[in-house]
């Protein structure tokens, strides 16, 4: 079966696509599941995505649990799926089980800045464009 190629740019091809998502090595995944930010951490941060991390709070946009708020829970990067607390569904034997939800349908609203590096990653972005633009005036 042929390897994952890096060099892959784009192909409107579903399949291929598809197969791109499939072969995606771990480091390019967790690029992949980027959250939309909430407007005031745009504001804060200067960007409008970022990758989620366990313990994260997030608002589901879309879907049968819209509007519900919760903490990151567990992060499947195999599956491209995100558990949230307290989003779950009760099987017909009456246990509860955590309803897998896609990155896409979600918006942080409080980032888990626990981990100094992830909070200096934040606001590269920030230092970076006033970079850019003190050396554009000179």
């Amino acid at each position: 079966m042929k390897e994952f190629s890096p060099k892959w740019k784009k192909s409107k091809s579903k399949r291929k696509h598809r197969k791109y998502l499939a072969k995606a090595h771990l480091k390019l995944r967790h690029k992949m599941m980027s959250v939309n930010l909430s407007k005031e951490l745009r504001k804060q941060f200067g960007r409008r995505s970022i990758e989620p991390r366990k313990g994260d709070v997030v608002r589901i946009m879309r879907g049968e649990f819209k509007k519900k708020e919760g903490k990151i829970v567990r992060l499947d990067f195999k599956k491209y799926k995100i558990y949230i607390e307290g989003v779950q569904k009760t099987k017909k034997d009456g246990t509860k089980v955590n309803v897998p939800i896609h990155p896409s349908n979600l918006q942080i609203k409080e980032l888990n800045l626990e981990d100094a590096k992830r909070l200096q990653n934040a606001h590269k972005k920030i230092n970076h464009s006033q970079d850019m633009a003190s050396s554009k005036k000179s």
